[in-house]
């Protein structure tokens, strides 16, 4: 059954409603169904006869749970609203995006820090359903250059855009568009994530933005883990579509995901981990891989109309040759979000873990890893499980920290964790 998606009233994002079994869990993917709202697409679904495929079958590999280790968790900002993504400045304060529009100047990175409203034009900001002022990258030469980078959504597009914060930290200067052309709709499955490589390129992961051929078409930025030159908004050196007579499939890294919310570059090796929503099942840890597809295709081969969610997360009857995740939720979801490398002595047997925020699930998640990036164990804090509410972004901070931004709608906080 395909058919109308749910906006919560709690959180104004949009909650998928793509499949009968869906409603009667009473489990979305980016929020939860309100009794009243469940009844009436049930009986919906009842009148209309509709049935279509059914689901998905899960193709969860998750290991089993591990022993959950006790972090301290600690409030630095509250009042947000819908707080996205936190970068790190040299002289130890903080910039944090908010999803309505709103760029916000911490005074520091501890419990009481002075939340300052930063004037910039969002004039053009599309700011519905998941889509508005996202991702936020600090430039490694901030020191002396002031710049930023944020990935946001226009009528037109979801584009990254350029910025310089003024020396008093009081406003920010719109300087240009690095990259323009990533695909938007209503909103939904609007990505963005982005990180630097190893080698100072950025890496951007994109959502589909619910097209149904989006994913797999290697000439459009929806649905990919891209890999561009920081300054010129170019393809980066050796990416592995760079002899394509299309411009933008040059600008691939990976294509195939349906909607990236993280990437995370693993500290002292060149692995890049992806996370990324599924429908109603089989929410993606996927280890990075160049030139690979992740196997996710709504509009299976162009042969149906619509936007067909009853297909695999990963299709290897379709794609032989798909990247399968090193990590899969099965059912239910979590609604996966922003990804970290916990790394540093505070963190003890921690260092080196995945760390990985959950929207639907309202948790925090950590994934040990081996060498080569298979998932060894899962574990979830008590802390951070459900008692924050939904949580979005998770970015080490330079004092080792991990930082957290609550995404439920109002009284938004930044967290900081640690030992």
């Amino acid at each position: 059954m395909t058919g109308p998606f749910y906006r919560s009233p709690r959180t104004g994002d949009y909650a998928e409603r793509w499949a009968f079994t869906a409603v009667v869990r009473g489990a979305g993917q980016h929020g939860r169904v309100t009794r009243r709202s469940g009844a009436v697409l049930a009986v919906l679904a009842l009148v209309t006869g509709c049935s279509g495929q059914g689901s998905p079958q899960p193709q969860g590999n998750a290991p089993a749970a591990g022993k959950a280790p006790a972090l301290k968790v600690e409030v630095v900002t509250a009042g947000l609203e819908h707080g996205w993504d936190v970068g790190f400045l040299p002289d130890g304060k903080a910039l944090l995006t908010q999803r309505p529009g709103k760029l916000t100047l911490l005074s520091g990175t501890t419990p009481g820090a002075v939340a300052t409203e930063v004037r910039a034009d969002f004039s053009d900001l599309f700011a519905q359903s998941e889509g508005g002022l996202m991702s936020l990258l600090v430039h490694p030469s901030f020191a002396t250059n002031r710049r930023f980078v944020t990935c946001q959504t226009t009528r037109a597009d979801t584009r990254l855009v350029t910025w310089r914060l003024s020396e008093d930290g009081t406003s920010a200067e719109r300087t240009g568009d690095l990259l323009t052309g990533i695909p938007v709709s209503s909103g939904r499955h609007s990505g963005c994530r982005m990180e630097l490589a190893g080698d100072g390129s950025l890496l951007v992961g994109t959502g589909d933005a619910a097209r149904a051929d989006s994913a797999q078409d290697r000439g459009g930025l929806g649905g990919k883990v891209l890999r561009i030159d920081m300054e010129t908004g170019g393809p980066a050196p050796g990416n592995p579509f760079a002899a394509s007579a299309n411009p933008r499939e040059r600008l691939l890294w990976t294509f195939g995901h349906r909607n990236v919310q993280g990437l995370a570059r693993r500290p002292g090796t060149d692995q890049v981990f992806s996370v990324e929503h599924g429908p109603d099942v089989d929410d993606e840890v996927n280890l990075v891989r160049a030139g690979g597809n992740y196997g996710w295709d709504p509009s299976r081969g162009g042969t149906v109309g619509g936007y067909d969610e009853d297909v695999p997360m990963t299709d290897l009857r379709r794609f032989p040759d798909a990247v399968t995740a090193k990590w899969s939720s099965g059912s239910p979801t979590e609604a996966l979000c922003g990804a970290a490398f916990l790394s540093g002595p505070i963190w003890g047997d921690l260092d080196g873990t995945l760390a990985v925020t959950a929207l639907k699930g309202s948790k925090l998640v950590l994934f040990s890893l081996d060498p080569e990036g298979a998932v060894r164990q899962v574990s979830t804090p008590a802390e951070l499980n459900d008692t924050h509410g939904r949580l979005r972004a998770a970015r080490l901070g330079p004092d080792g920290a991990l930082y957290v931004t609550t995404s439920n709608g109002a009284d938004d906080k930044l967290l900081r964790v640690s030992r």
